[in-house]
């Protein structure tokens, strides 16, 4: 699919991130899009942003992609809006969080788990009929590096997320040969980001029902404090040292520098996803952390989660 002028995009997560971007990237692409969310202002503005650059068909839709009543339902208003036809789906949602199997909250692990990977099993569940019914179709579906390598560092558990997108990038990669014995009409790429510069870190929070950094009660610090210092490593004296105010500040500048700080903006990456779909690229590697660290794991995957080669990796998944 080389041109997407005149085609039917549904994206989710549509509201900010790289869900925004793609949606920025293809409507100036005249590409028609169906975009959900959980924030109805964070999509509104991503509409405005669309529309100011073309004049193409945009809609949006309240939705939690965790759910497969409501994914249903955003189906079902894609159709009344766009016609029983759509050409792209990109299952983008994604949230952080539910880091400890071990010691962790398990309702947090497993929202997180359901937003990242059901997520994409009910995008793909509910649109594919869509996507059966046109000339040409397209599935994009957002994993991370957490999808093939399973870590954040030895001092930090990261397993809700990892385990999702690890089963994200299975699933895209067991459709290429379904698509191509049942559907081949219909493709299928997994993107696996580094660290791009979104507010998914502070997104999360939020939706997992997370009090901001900056208002979080003197209970709340306390319990942030003592998960932090049971984590290994040089944090834990600095837990000791700070005051509830600058745990605070802590906290919150940590959102902030993961979107500022990024090596790559949402908007790079957008235009680095849509360029591996024109070019059919089933496995779309976005960054040049990403491509890094998946030529050390590929030439040496039985160390991959040795202490020393934790160390020597820099990165922030996506």
């Amino acid at each position: 699919m080389e041109d997407f002028s005149g085609k039917i995009a549904v994206v989710t997560g549509g509201g900010t991130g790289m869900g925004r971007a793609l949606c920025q990237a293809l409507a100036a692409a005249n590409c028609h899009i169906a975009l959900c969310d959980v924030a109805d202002d964070a999509m509104q503005e991503t509409k405005a942003l669309c529309a100011a650059a073309s004049d193409v068909r945009i809609s949006t839709h309240l939705c939690d992609v965790s759910v497969e009543a409501e994914m249903l339902r955003f189906q079902e208003e894609v159709e009344g809006v766009h016609g029983e036809v759509i050409h792209l789906l990109f299952n983008n949602a994604g949230i952080g969080g539910g880091g400890g199997f071990v010691a962790g909250d398990r309702g947090e692990w497993e929202k997180t788990f359901a937003v990242c990977w059901y997520g994409v099993y009910y995008g793909c569940r509910a649109f594919l009929p869509m996507l059966l019914k046109s000339d040409a179709g397209h599935i994009v579906n957002t994993s991370s590096v957490n999808g093939f390598w399973a870590s954040l560092g030895p001092s930090v558990p990261h397993t809700a997320y990892a385990a999702a997108k690890f089963a994200v990038k299975g699933f895209s990669e067991a459709l290429i040969n379904d698509l191509r014995l049942n559907a081949p009409h219909v493709q299928v790429s997994v993107v696996m980001p580094g660290h791009i510069g979104t507010s998914i870190a502070i997104n999360s929070g939020l939706i997992l029902g997370h009090t901001p950094p900056l208002d979080m009660s003197a209970d709340e610090v306390l319990l942030v404090r003592e998960r932090l210092m049971n984590q290994p490593g040089p944090m834990t004296e600095m837990m000791m040292n700070l005051s509830d105010d600058q745990l605070r500040e802590l906290m919150h500048n940590r959102g902030i520098e993961f979107r500022d700080n990024a090596p790559m903006s949402a908007t790079e990456a957008a235009a680095v996803i849509l360029a591996g779909v024109r070019a059919n690229q089933w496995r779309i590697l976005v960054g040049e952390d990403a491509i890094r660290l998946d030529e050390r794991v590929r030439a040496n995957p039985w160390d991959v989660y040795d202490l020393d080669f934790s160390a020597l990796t820099t990165i922030n998944a996506g």
